[in-house]
């Protein structure tokens, strides 16, 4: 047991994880373990009290809460990791060219113009490049994107720079590394050195600025559908349950919101945890602290 909480980082990084893989079980299982159909409406049973069929109360429609906080739980995810997954592929693809081939007009193009765009906050551009392409499908060639799509997409395109500047700094650190001008006396060419080299040594502080970039995904997923750009109803997102929730908050049906806005709090309390804990994991200075001690 010590083993694998010291693997995750400690205490805080193994409740993270456990937080992390339960909500992902909660996603992938949402269509076996959720006790009604989230899209079911029943005027009969509107706005029950949490208690007896229903565990964490109905909504106006009769809809089961419970039911649409686990479905809820794999549209944000969804997004999220698929924003990330994005970011990654051309966040650190860039970063570790411009890194690796420093000194050029290449680093200096790339670099700036990747500055300029994280200048914005990244809400601010979602909600503002959402709100261009609008709500519903957009037809894209003879691509058809749902809204879900479209902000998985610009999600990853506004988490690029995040993740190139991350390995920017630290493949612009391992180019000038002793073994890797080794390798190149070697007469070991330039793209394989960057590849098979510097990359993984690149990769713990992308991994640990990804997870944390999921716990920020699923604040602006929330945040996006919240003022009806992001996820439509009736499909249940954490995001429109709470903007469904507000015309209630003073009439005393307080399940709507707590439920929806708790599954978001422990999300992402789930995801920075694991973050901390994979950085303190990772970070080359707390392992040499900690075989100090």
């Amino acid at each position: 047991m010590r083993r694998i909480v010291n693997s995750c980082g400690g205490a805080a990084g193994f409740i993270g994880a456990c937080l992390v893989f339960g909500l992902v079980l909660v996603a992938l299982g949402a269509p076996w373990i959720a006790p009604y159909d989230p899209l079911h409406v029943s005027i009969e049973n509107q706005l029950q009290e949490p208690g007896g069929a229903f565990l964490f109360g109905t909504d106006q429609s009769g809809r089961d809460v419970l039911s649409r906080v686990i479905w809820g739980t794999r549209a944000s995810i969804e997004v999220s990791a698929f924003a990330v997954l994005i970011g990654l592929v051309f966040g650190v693809s860039l970063g570790l060219v411009a890194g690796f081939y420093r000194g050029g007009w290449l680093e200096q193009l790339t670099m700036r113009f990747l500055d300029a765009i994280a200048a914005i906050p990244i809400l601010i551009w979602a909600i503002a490049l959402v709100g261009i392409f609008g709500v519903g499908d957009t037809k894209l060639g003879g691509i058809t994107l749902g809204n879900e799509a479209k902000l998985m997409i610009l999600l990853g395109l506004l988490y690029i720079p995040t993740l190139a500047r991350v390995t920017y700094t630290t493949a612009l650190s391992e180019s000038q590394a002793n073994y890797v001008l080794a390798r190149r006396l070697q007469g070991t060419s330039g793209v394989r050195i960057m590849f098979s080299d510097v990359l993984p040594n690149c990769l713990s502080p992308v991994i640990v600025q990804g997870t944390l970039l999921l716990a920020i995904g699923i604040i602006i997923e929330a945040s996006v559908s919240f003022v009806g750009l992001g996820v439509q109803p009736p499909t249940p997102s954490w995001g429109n349950m709470l903007a469904d929730a507000r015309n209630y908050l003073l009439s005393g049906e307080w399940w709507l919101s707590v439920f929806p806005g708790a599954a978001i709090s422990v999300t992402v309390i789930g995801f920075n945890l694991l973050g901390d804990g994979l950085r303190d994991r990772l970070d080359p200075r707390h392992a040499t602290a900690s075989l100090t001690t």
